[in-house]
């Protein structure tokens, strides 16, 4: 039964109950494993006992010490093994403890994820005696500083189940998701290859339909992270994949193991370089044209490719000598995006009410910046410390909306206000709000922008 610690239950069977040397043991596992120059948002691990599948779990593990002081929360999810779990089984412990000391369990999040997902509940026996997480802890107590756990053994759920749980989880780089999970179960070796690369396979190309629990058996909260990985851009990255006939076993009947790296990919550039130089010279253009007829420049669509024909949001920025002159955008797909580009860079020189209007001799030095914005999605949170969290530093364009009040900030405001907490202060203000102001009906909106 778990009290108020949920204490080690394999230790000394599937790694030594030895404090001096499970940390030997761990540091030499981490010691071997190649670098990877990837900062990991979310890893998958192996969890077999540390003589077979120790060196693979220090593979993904050694990406995460550039982290040691970001990551202050930690989100693992593993297959259940030894009781039934219909869902996904939480517990009412306060820490969890393995050789290496206490890490304790984020109870708070626990009891609000228990309250609002029907299909999460208390289930301490699925814990008691659970490896699939246990064996992860004395590698998260060498790679992180100090951090909290929210631990959830994973039974019969569906993939969107996962899906949900994880979004509401998912935070921003103070949270690391980790996923527990061997690969195939017993099978000769060269088979054991051969199934393992194609689950590697479809882990790499994030495509959850093709898994099932005969290549991994955490086949449920694989499918529900890489759910979340493909919508939201991130890329994998494999680290290592072996299995115990590699490691210290026999070859007749091995057990597969993977080292997996979930990392947000280098965004992929929408608008081509030479498109790129025409939009800025259209935005230049239909600032002369403005001071010359006071109308923006027609755009012929038949002059201009497809892609650029699309309906996008727009922002146009002007300066001067480095310096603010004029910042005019759209935050909804309403016009092509070269007409709105157009239109923006006319708004931006001409009708932004706090600069007055270009003339003739401010062009010689006016520089004109473009961003084309992504589609706004909502963020969900129950309180400012939660959305701050979420929060992506230089990666988030904000919107805020509050009854007839709103305000947004482009990404590129980051390089200004580097600090999410101002940087909402700062928006809260824009909006004409107070800048601690915050109620139940406010909402945020987030999106990406591509810039130049």
């Amino acid at each position: 039964m778990i009290t108020n610690t949920r204490r080690p239950a394999v230790a000394g069977t599937f790694y030594t109950d030895d404090p001096t040397r499970l940390q030997q043991q761990v540091d030499e596992y981490l010691s071997c494993a190649k670098p990877s120059h990837n900062v990991p948002k979310a890893i998958i691990a192996p969890h077999a006992g540390y003589m077979y599948s120790g060196p693979i779990a220090g593979s993904a593990y050694a990406a995460i010490v550039p982290l040691r002081n970001v990551v202050k929360r930690v989100v693992l999810l593993g297959p259940a093994h030894r009781v039934y779990v219909n869902g996904v089984a939480a517990t009412t412990a306060h820490w969890f403890a393995s050789p290496l000391g206490k890490i304790p369990v984020d109870h708070e999040v626990t009891k609000r994820l228990v309250h609002e997902l029907d299909f999460v509940f208390y289930l301490d026996d699925a814990h008691a005696q659970e490896h699939s997480l246990e064996v992860q802890l004395p590698f998260l107590q060498t790679v992180l500083e100090q951090f909290t756990l929210v631990p959830f053994a994973v039974g019969h759920a569906q993939p969107a189940k996962i899906e949900q749980l994880l979004d509401r989880l998912w935070g921003g780089p103070e949270t690391l998701i980790v996923i527990s999970s061997d690969l195939s179960h017993y099978h000769d070796y060269r088979a054991a290859q051969e199934l393992d690369r194609c689950t590697t396979g479809f882990i790499e190309q994030q495509d959850d339909t093709g898994l099932t629990g005969e290549h991994a058996c955490g086949q449920i909260p694989i499918s529900g992270l890489l759910r979340v990985s493909r919508r939201k851009g991130l890329a994998v990255e494999t680290l290592d994949t072996r299995n115990s006939g590699d490691t210290a076993g026999p070859r007749d009947r091995v057990v597969g193991y993977g080292a997996y790296l979930l990392h947000p990919s280098a965004a992929v550039s929408l608008i081509a370089q030479s498109d790129r130089k025409r939009l800025t010279d259209l935005a230049m253009k239909s600032i002369e044209h403005g001071v010359e007829h006071g109308v923006p420049i027609p755009v012929d669509l038949n002059d201009w490719p497809a892609p650029l024909q699309k309906r996008r949001a727009t922002f146009v920025t002007l300066k001067q000598q480095d310096k603010l002159r004029g910042c005019i955008g759209t935050l909804s797909a309403n016009r092509p995006l070269v007409e709105d580009i157009a239109d923006n860079a006319f708004a931006a020189a001409f009708r932004d009410p706090r600069f007055s209007k270009v003339t003739t001799t401010d062009l010689k030095d006016l520089r004109a910046h473009l961003s084309v914005l992504s589609a706004p999605e909502p963020i969900e949170f129950q309180s400012k410390q939660e959305l701050i969290a979420q929060l992506r530093p230089g990666v988030d364009g904000l919107i805020v909306t509050e009854g007839e009040h709103r305000g947004t900030f482009l990404p590129s405001v980051w390089t200004n206000i580097p600090v999410p907490e101002t940087f909402l202060k700062q928006l809260m203000r824009k909006a004409g709000l107070a800048a601690d102001y915050w109620s139940d009906t406010v909402r945020i909106e987030r999106y990406s922008a591509e810039s130049w």
